[in-house]
């Protein structure tokens, strides 16, 4: 009878091969990815310590003591307090505690050779390391080839990510029903985190609450603020689920009389505009910049572009911020598969702010807005 136990498959194994293809194409002998973020998007676990080392082109390697290399598929390396946890987590993955790390374990035996590594570690490791792998090495950076790669999400990952959004519109739909004029921006704040804490795995970023005013600081941090009736209010905010982001922001409209208030419906209906012909441009090919420039010329025009002074948006995964960007300069191709936010907005210093904030999904013939609640 055969007892072997059936081991479950990485869910990011096409993700990883793709990335092992690259280092092979790139000659690289072996990537030493530190960061915890890209380790969970490779091999679905990750942790503050720990190295995930991927054999790309090695033809000969010495091995630690000139004998058949030990590692030839990718292996974990972290310390006695996350061995268990990456074993249980990663079921697929070869896990060493960190002790046995050896270089030369992945040093071929002669002529100069590649090493990968996160242009964004810190410096004291990077200089470890380039010790550690000696003179012959040379430090090649492909953090950008990791995000690119995690910017494509898997079926799995979209599901995740819809059930994070959904989760956000609950809690807006909650908290709204909870504002009452007197509040201050911190109370606002503290009925959102507890229910994202209730329902949810916390924040995925530091929840902004902006009265009146305020909303022109794009990452305002409320304070004792207190909402008035009839005071316009944006509020930026995003759930973590399941080790996933959401993120969304929604404003209420002014209901003051006069030109104060006034002013502020025709902006916000000018960046509701932009919102809308941003996410109906949303396709496969298109460019972050040119996402970008569509709901920059709607502000533009209408005169107030200076007032819009971020990106349009940004990838949502297991980081609040990742791939792809929509932006001026970004040149990267939108793909079935990725995330992107549309959030235009418009900042006036001293008198308002709007930003209208949804999270949509690149298709293969357009895209899927995951954000449900009201605009």
């Amino acid at each position: 009878m055969n007892m072997k136990k059936n081991i479950p498959q990485n869910p990011f194994a096409d993700r990883l091969a793709s990335f092992s293809a690259k280092l092979r194409r790139r000659h690289i002998s072996v990537a030493l990815i530190q960061d915890e973020t890209n380790q969970k998007g490779l091999v679905g676990f990750g942790c503050d310590n720990g190295i995930l080392c991927v054999v790309g082109s090695v033809p000969t390697l010495a091995g630690a003591a000139g004998s058949v290399p030990t590692f030839q598929k990718p292996v974990f390396f972290t310390d006695f307090r996350y061995v268990p946890a990456a074993k249980r987590e990663a079921p697929w993955l070869k896990v060493c505690d960190i002790s046995r790390f050896n270089p030369r374990d992945f040093i071929p035996s002669k002529g100069p050779f590649k090493v990968a590594f996160e242009g964004s570690v810190p410096t004291s490791r990077y200089l470890e390391l380039q010790k550690a792998f000696g003179k012959r090495a040379k430090f090649v950076d492909v953090e950008k080839d990791v995000l690119m790669l995690r910017a494509v999400k898997t079926p799995s990952e979209i599901a995740k990510l819809a059930s994070a959004e959904a989760l956000n519109d609950r809690i807006w739909g909650q908290a709204l029903k909870e504002f009452r004029p007197g509040m201050t921006e911190k109370d606002m704040q503290r009925i959102i985190r507890a229910w994202m804490n209730a329902l949810g795995d916390g924040e995925a970023f530091d929840t902004i609450v902006c009265v009146g005013a305020n909303a022109a600081e794009c990452h305002h941090v409320p304070d004792d603020t207190v909402w008035r009736k009839g005071e316009p209010l944006l509020v930026d905010m995003g759930v973590k689920l399941d080790g996933y982001c959401s993120d969304m922001t929604r404003c209420v409209r002014s209901t003051e009389a006069g030109i104060q208030g006034t002013k502020y419906n025709e902006i916000y209906d000018l960046v509701l505009m932009a919102n809308r012909a941003a996410i109906e441009a949303v396709r496969p090919g298109i460019t972050g910049r040119k996402l970008d420039s569509v709901a920059r010329r709607i502000i533009s025009k209408a005169g107030f572009g200076k007032y819009f002074g971020h990106s349009l948006g940004h990838g949502v995964g297991l980081d609040i911020h990742e791939h792809p960007v929509a932006s001026k300069r970004s040149e990267t191709v939108l793909e079935p598969g990725m995330l992107v936010t549309i959030e235009p907005g418009i900042y006036i210093e001293g008198e308002l702010g709007v930003r209208i904030e949804d999270l949509v999904l690149v298709t293969k013939d357009g895209c899927e807005v995951l954000s449900s609640s009201a605009k």
